[in-house]
């Protein structure tokens, strides 16, 4: 087991990095849901990995830090092209799932995205879990189920939504990109071993815009409005700060305290639409929400903090 990974132990900046990232995919879906009005799904989806790849290739180059794909082998560069294509799919997948869904409702249910990522770093890395800590595990699905019920429950009413059929279909889209994302994020912490967190990210982006960029739209770009660019540079932004800052979580938390941080990333998802919504109503519906609603989200809260702080994990 030598030659996997493990955390550097800075456990402050583990954390700091994890609570970075989940501030950036709390706003995010809001930010995509109303792009999506303008842009299709796969055009916007390149564009934030150009933007990404351009800014970071040009960070990297500053540092003098480009090279280094040479050392990774065959083995490490299919396991990076495994990587790059699951970030992928996890991008287009979670983009069409929140065109179908609200963004409350595609953001808690990617949480299980972190959960699996929790599960493989068990299984993978021989991370372990105590008693507490796997009662903190069941407490986050079951705050995830409660909330999904509530919100299904709600959405033949609420103004914006595209009824139980459409949001059943986003709900299935946004669980599948969560599933492609743990893998993305298991292989991509093994690469740590040979490579620095920006470098595979660079490597990354630039093999998902090469990807993507048979089947964009480009002169859509040309149509979009002074605000509407606004939206669209802070989906690129956003981006390359999250990952960024995921990335070296990985690489100084332990994969699954980093998943626990990540957690409550609904809860602040549900704010920002709030506050959008009170400001802008026209601009993106409510976030429709019972007693039940609620309970499941604080048992989301509930259970990360538990699995986050019920005792130090021994790895073997």
């Amino acid at each position: 087991m030598s030659n996997l990974h493990r955390a550097s132990g800075r456990t402050r900046l583990g954390l700091v990095l994890s609570l970075v990232t989940a501030l950036c995919w709390a706003t995010l879906p809001v930010a995509l849901k109303v792009t999506l009005q303008a842009l299709d799904p796969l055009t916007l989806t390149w564009f934030r990995f150009l933007v990404a790849a351009v800014l970071t290739m040009g960070w990297l180059a500053l540092r003098g830090k480009l090279g280094g794909l040479r050392g990774l082998g065959g083995r490490g560069m299919g396991l990076l092209a495994l990587a790059a294509a699951m970030l992928v799919g996890n991008y287009v997948f979670y983009l069409l799932g929140v065109g179908r869904t609200s963004p409350g409702n595609a953001q808690l249910l990617i949480q299980l995205a972190p959960l699996l990522m929790a599960v493989g770093g068990i299984v993978v890395f021989g991370e372990r879990f105590r008693a507490a800590q796997w009662l903190g595990m069941a407490l986050l699905v079951a705050g995830l189920g409660l909330f999904f019920r509530d919100q299904l429950a709600h959405v033949d009413t609420t103004p914006g939504h595209g009824g139980t059929r459409a949001y059943l279909t986003g709900s299935l889209l946004v669980v599948l990109g969560a599933v492609v994302w743990a893998v993305y994020a298991l292989a991509q912490k093994q690469l740590l071993v040979k490579l620095g967190s920006m470098q595979i990210l660079a490597a990354i982006y630039v093999v998902a815009t090469l990807l993507l960029w048979p089947f964009a739209h480009p002169t859509q770009l040309l149509r979009l409005d002074g605000a509407q660019w606004g939206l669209l540079a802070f989906c690129a932004l956003n981006t390359v700060v999250a990952y960024g800052a995921f990335a070296e979580a990985l690489a100084h938390w332990e994969a699954s305290r980093v998943s626990a941080v990540l957690a409550v990333t609904p809860l602040l998802c549900l704010a920002v639409v709030a506050i959008v919504h009170g400001l802008w109503p026209s601009m993106l519906a409510p976030e429709p929400m019972s007693a039940i609603g609620w309970i499941g989200a604080a048992l989301v809260v509930a259970g990360s903090t538990a699995v986050s702080l019920l005792g130090r994990r021994r790895a073997t």
